[in-house]
């Protein structure tokens, strides 16, 4: 089904160039459905890119999905231009007393900043502390999920000096969890962090469970019992995410190639998406499930969720 987004902005138009449907406001308020309602408090540099990304998926299921475009007020961006926040976003404050099916916030590259000195940590912390009545369900990614781990959970981070950067074989530590329903029992994620959540650091919470997970970079999806998803990795990369900052780091003199990526390890001969059908199902069982539990009314969410 179509997934609303502005039709002049430029995730639409890419997405449309790719044969995914938008539908127009117009259009969306004749049908008689109820369109998911999904907030994306969009934390990247680069938003244009990690909003195609995600409406990509967010789009494959039967579902019409209505995505709304937030960025925190207490953050000037330097890589997004003023005018295209104002007119493609708004502020978690404009939107505070309305109700959203599901709730996604994205990573950020800020791992070296402890948490309490980002800069709008105050505003992310009071997001996460009101998820639960501005949304039925939340998705926390890569350092949105180690935030919210942290503030939630109390779950401690392990950071590192070099970056773990690849592609990892993962593993399923909770089968028949209805988040991955579809997955085999070992299949491949994008990584990009230079911290990890061991296992270990989840296996003391009763409220928290390992979906999926690497010995090398740690727990990769954690549910918790009211259904928060935390994703540690990207699956919502294109396949030449890695490629381009692999590419942004040589410039830096940061040259360790991304592992299990390329073709041969070199760079030259490409690389291969091994995650993309990981991607589409995750979100897809997302979308889903919270089309099964979510009230028609959304007035009645609750702390509850």
């Amino acid at each position: 089904m179509p997934i609303k987004l502005a039709l002049n902005s430029p995730a639409a138009q890419q997405l449309a160039g790719e044969g995914v449907d938008i539908i127009e406001h117009a259009v969306a308020v004749r049908q008689d459905i109820r369109p998911l309602r999904i907030a994306l408090l969009n934390l990247m540099p680069n938003k244009i890119n990690t909003e195609v990304q995600l409406a990509r998926l967010l789009s494959s299921t039967p579902l019409q999905v209505e995505l709304t475009l937030l960025s925190p007020a207490s953050h000037t961006s330097k890589s997004t231009s003023p005018d295209y926040l104002r007119e493609f976003y708004k502020t978690p404050e404009a939107v505070r007393r309305e109700k959203f099916d599901g709730l996604i916030v994205t990573g950020a590259p800020l791992e070296h900043v402890p948490f309490a000195e980002v800069r709008y940590w105050d505003e992310l912390r009071g997001i996460m502390d009101e998820a639960k009545t501005l949304s039925f369900r939340q998705m926390y990614i890569c350092w949105g999920a180690q935030a919210a781990l942290w503030h939630r959970y109390g779950v401690e981070r392990t950071l590192f000096d070099d970056k773990l950067f690849g592609v990892f074989e993962q593993t399923i530590r909770t089968p028949g969890s209805s988040v991955l329903r579809g997955f085999p029992d070992t299949f491949a994620a994008p990584v990009s962090r230079y911290a990890m959540i061991p296992e270990a650091a989840v296996a003391g919470h009763e409220r928290l469970k390992v979906l999926a997970t690497s010995p090398i970079t740690g727990a990769s999806i954690i549910e918790s019992a009211d259904k928060e998803l935390f994703v540690l990795d990207h699956y919502e990369y294109d396949t030449q995410t890695l490629g381009d900052e692999y590419a942004r780091d040589a410039v830096k003199g940061m040259t360790a190639l991304p592992r299990n990526y390329f073709r041969a390890d070199d760079p030259a001969q490409g690389a291969v998406n091994s995650w993309r059908g990981q991607g589409y199902l995750l979100f897809y069982n997302w979308i889903y499930r919270m089309y099964e539990d979510v009230p028609y009314n959304l007035s009645t969410l609750d702390e509850a969720g």
